[in-house]
């Protein structure tokens, strides 16, 4: 499980950390029609049939929906720690992805987990204990926090990743793979003010060659 792996990697990543020219945020905006990137995957995800959808299916999104609040809320409680502002452009588009499966949760008549949308307030226990350790881990300095920021994106990409595989929803699957795009822009950004901050970072969740291919490319634009 998603969080079982994050604590494990609070032990193993102070050994790392992203270029001023890449800030963290996601291709938001109007699209061709005028209409939001938001109002556009809702108009897509609505297009798709409505599915009959299996428990691992509706778990999977409950869990998306909390873990991107996660990293949304991790990166405000930066934001306000430290001034960089790669911080406050990810806690904005995780505040995007977080809609984006709200989406699919009100297509498909499920309740929403996030009852109450406070800092670092979670359902999942295990969540709200994360949400402590993680923002602790990153109090240490910037170097720390944006190592913080890199492994959660590195673990973001791989749980994205494992819900996609053998999913044969075309909207999860829409969403899913704008989410993934999303996290490997912000694993650009983190790891190229890692760099700039003189520290490294070594995936722990993905493989190496993924990671490679992800931080020597160009970020990504647009909708999937």
């Amino acid at each position: 499980m998603k969080t079982i792996q994050l604590f494990a990697a609070l032990l193993l990543m102070l050994s790392v950390t992203a270029c001023d020219a890449d800030n963290g945020v996601d291709p938001v905006g109007a699209g061709p029609s005028g209409a939001s990137d938001l109002e556009l995957i809702k108009q897509t995800v609505d297009a798709y049939p409505v599915y009959s959808l299996s428990q691992d299916e509706i778990d999977g999104l409950i869990l998306m929906r909390e873990e991107e609040k996660l990293a949304r809320d991790v990166y405000l409680h930066f934001a306000d720690a430290y001034s960089l502002q790669v911080f406050a452009n990810i806690a904005q588009s995780e505040a995007q992805h977080m809609s984006a499966i709200k989406v699919l949760l009100d297509k498909y008549g499920l309740a929403d987990p996030v009852t109450d949308d406070s800092r670092g307030v979670f359902t999942d226990a295990h969540l709200a204990d994360l949400y402590a350790q993680l923002t602790a881990a990153g109090d240490a300095g910037l170097l720390e926090a944006l190592v913080v920021g890199a492994t959660i994106e590195d673990l973001d990409i791989k749980d994205l990743m494992d819900l996609s595989d053998g999913l044969d929803k075309e909207d999860i699957l829409f969403v899913y793979a704008n989410l993934t795009k999303g996290s490997r822009n912000h694993m650009r950004a983190f790891y190229s003010q890692i760099l700039a901050n003189g520290g490294s970072y070594q995936p722990q969740f993905i493989s190496q060659s993924l990671f490679d291919s992800i931080v020597s490319s160009a970020r990504e634009r647009g909708r999937r």
